[in-house]
């Protein structure tokens, strides 16, 4: 698997400067000399992470058939909004920054964010397969029971698409990119966690150390920041399939004035047949990012707890 995951990753590499030509741009570089990232992103898009089973292996669109694709959309959008139709929102999306237009979409031609022939993530290990059934048998029937029930992302402690790696997420998909001499700090607007990838040639911590974030090292190749990121505890960043020996690998490349390609590659030998890798382009924009408060504003979780033991209650015959 390790030899597996380092073939994968050199793919992934070799890809920059084969299948989508070799950059010629050059960011403006820092006060101590390396290529300059700060700045806000966002990363949404309508890109699926796998591909659609219909195309098989076509993993780019054309022009043409990307045209069509952005007319059927901008098609469909008054339907969406139309006061009075089932898909109208109760509220209006763009006050809680929730609507594309607030910050954009990214556009890509990739038919998925996971590269490859396939486009899709590989199927599970056995041994996998058994612990996720393992852990679904003995969570059945007890969702509600309690908060420490409830996924990670409703009790405000974890967004899975934080990362690593960086997955687009469905509203609030902004984060910031904050350089120093010897560290590169990555901050996710949706729950406000910051990221620290240290550039300063120290090695990953101690393996008994585990974090959610697991630990990250960075180092430079050209205009590339190579992020190593290793550590995780055993809850990581996606979610109850992987394990503690979770591996990612991520490059960022800044490739135009507003643009970062974002490239990543996992492995996990407990949970994945194999190594899996994705690409897509996060694009700057003005900013700010702003505070989610995600444990003031989650009405969700006391509601959803308070309505099933009314629920309890009306069915012992109690009021």
């Amino acid at each position: 698997m390790r030899s597996s995951f380092l073939i994968s990753a050199l793919t992934l590499a070799a890809l920059s400067s084969t299948a989508f030509g070799q950059s010629s741009y050059k960011a403006p570089r820092t006060p101590w000399g390396t290529p300059d990232l700060q700045g806000y992103y966002i990363n949404r898009t309508t890109t699926p992470v796998e591909r659609p089973a219909n195309l098989g292996d076509k993993e780019f669109y054309t022009e043409q058939e990307m045209a069509d694709r952005e007319k059927a959309a901008a098609a469909r959008q008054p339907a969406q909004t139309q006061a009075g139709t089932a898909e109208d929102a109760h509220y209006d999306m763009q006050q809680f920054g929730l609507d594309a237009g607030t910050s954009g979409l990214v556009r890509n031609t990739r038919t998925s964010l996971i590269i490859g022939p396939t486009g899709r993530v590989p199927p599970l290990t056995p041994e996998a397969t058994k612990r996720v059934a393992d852990a679904r048998a003995v969570t059945a029937g007890h969702e509600t029971d309690g908060a420490e029930n409830r996924g990670m992302a409703e009790r405000c402690i974890l967004w899975n698409f934080e990362g690593p790696p960086l997955m687009p997420g469905g509203y609030n998909p902004n984060l910031q990119i904050f350089q120093g001499p010897n560290h590169v700090a990555i901050r996710s607007e949706m729950m406000g966690g910051a990221r620290v990838v240290r550039t300063d040639g120290s090695p990953h911590i101690s393996p008994q150390i585990r974090q959610w974030y697991g630990d990250s090292i960075g180092h430079w190749e050209g205009e590339t920041l190579v992020v190593d990121t290793t550590n995780f505890n055993d809850q990581p960043a996606l979610g109850r399939n992987s394990t503690r020996d979770l591996h990612v690998t991520e490059r960022f490349t800044r490739t135009a004035e507003n643009t970062i390609r974002y490239q990543f590659t996992v492995s996990d030998p407990n949970t994945w047949k194999d190594s899996w890798s994705g690409d897509y382009p996060i694009q700057k924009f003005a900013g700010p990012i702003f505070e989610y408060a995600c444990q003031e504003g989650n009405y969700g979780m006391p509601n959803i707890l308070s309505g099933f033991r009314a629920a309890e209650r009306a069915a012992a015959g109690k009021k």
